[in-house]
């Protein structure tokens, strides 16, 4: 397998990887905006945007869009995140061209009837609220809120009910013109899937030369990882805290490597803090760490979920396994984590969802689509003195980050966690009190 890639006069990349034994495709188009490129007063419009494209445009209303993809047993759906956004489809491969149609449909031609938008704000309204009575959810966007304090970047996706409320047609349609040109633009496709048939058909619908081109834009601002501390009080069951710490961003040297260090952390039941916190001590049911990066930062955290009564014990040992990280690692540790991510790389690529994902994703972030064995290679250079040392620099460098949501009567400060990790203390701690 190989990816073929065509890059369209107006900018436009379409990039296809064939399957050949495959009887399905799964493909889509990314767009390289998401929430951290709206305005100050347009909390909550690219995930409004990405709803209101299924809702209907000259050629199909929003049931014949569900209709036809679901009469030849495909299926449609979108997802927003903080830097993309992506509208994707799988189908058998007879009905591709039937996909792409719908797919650049949507994207171009959607009506943004003010009927539908009413109802599709109330939706939106309801998934907040959904969202706020989910606490191991909503904690993570309190996490977030924090380490990025005062910052778009830091904004729950979501938006807010007063600002998604606000949305106007012309709204979404003036956040459409700045950030969904030709330029800004991946079509992905991985399966049963033939590349000059998806390029001639995307050109046809996308590749005019008089596709408008993004307006000016401001340029997003730099991300700045500040910390402090959230806390909620709820009466709830279990507590819900993460911990963490500024990460790497998507282009940094130490990416791959906070990658490894996470799964020896808290990757799987082998894994440091599930050994020590549920199978050694039973602090907790789970426990996981994880590395998210974005184009200019990144954040590597902890989440956990306990008891009220475990929390005064969770926080400071969770703490000293991030010091002993720092100490030193084994090689067999390093060997597991590097299995465990060739084996979630290579069986990813099984699926041709998640290898049109991941292709879109490298061609946005790296500029390229990274070959295998080169992503194996910078693994195997990732050794046990190099992660000892990224620890230490992560977890005693940067100020800590600390959500927490649930019965937090027992929790220790962060001054209190700061001081055991031998970290900067915290700046200008938020509070959810």
């Amino acid at each position: 397998m190989s990816v073929e890639i065509t890059r369209l006069a107006n900018g436009l990349t379409i990039a296809t990887e064939t399957m050949p034994t495959l009887e399905s495709a799964a493909l889509g188009i990314w767009v390289k905006a998401g929430a951290r490129d709206e305005m100050a007063n347009e909390h909550g419009i690219a995930h409004l945007l990405e709803h209101m494209a299924f809702k209907g445009t000259s050629r199909r209303s929003a049931r014949q869009i569900a209709e036809e993809i679901e009469d030849v047993g495909g299926d449609l759906n979108a997802a927003t995140s903080v830097e993309t956004t992506s509208y994707y489809a799988r189908v058998l491969k007879n009905d591709v061209p039937l996909a792409i149609d719908i797919l650049t449909d949507i994207l171009v031609d959607s009506r943004f009837d003010e009927a539908e938008l009413e109802r599709e704000q109330q939706v939106i309204l309801q998934e907040i609220g959904a969202a706020e009575d989910t606490p191991d959810d909503i904690v993570f966007d309190h996490f977030q809120a924090a380490a990025f304090r005062d910052q778009i970047i830091g904004r729950p996706i979501l938006g807010t009910r007063q600002t998604v409320k606000s949305f106007t047609p012309d709204d979404l349609r003036a956040y459409l013109s700045r950030h969904y040109g030709p330029d800004r633009m991946i079509v992905s496709a991985a399966g049963a899937v033939s590349h000059e048939a998806i390029v001639r058909q995307v050109a046809e619908a996308l590749g005019s030369d008089a596709t408008p081109a993004p307006a000016e834009t401001e340029a997003r601002s730099p991300a700045t990882y500040v910390g402090g501390e959230f806390r909620q009080n709820r009466e709830l069951a279990d507590a819900q805290m993460v911990l963490g710490f500024e990460g790497r961003p998507y282009y940094a040297r130490d990416f791959y490597a906070s990658q490894v260090l996470s799964l020896i952390l808290g990757g799987g039941m082998s894994s440091r803090l599930f050994q020590e916190v549920r199978e050694r001590r039973g602090l907790c049911y789970a426990i996981y760490a994880f590395h998210w990066s974005f184009s200019d930062s990144g954040v590597f955290g902890i989440h956990a979920a306990t008891g009220e009564e475990e929390l005064a014990e969770l926080a400071p040992v969770i703490a000293d396994e991030l010091v002993e990280a720092a100490n030193g690692i084994s090689e067999a540790e390093v060997t597991r984590a590097r299995a465990q991510m060739r084996a979630s790389l290579l069986m990813s690529q099984e699926s041709p969802a998640s290898r049109a994902g991941q292709i879109a994703r490298q061609l946005m972030f790296n500029g390229e689509v990274i070959p295998n064995d080169e992503l194996i290679a910078r693994l195997d250079a990732i050794t046990a003195p190099r992660l000892a040392d990224l620890a230490g620099r992560l977890f005693t460098g940067s100020v800590p980050t600390l959500a927490a949501i649930g019965p937090l009567s027992r929790l220790p400060g962060l001054d209190e966690i700061s001081g055991r990790l031998g970290a900067a203390p915290p700046r200008l701690a938020a509070s959810g009190r």
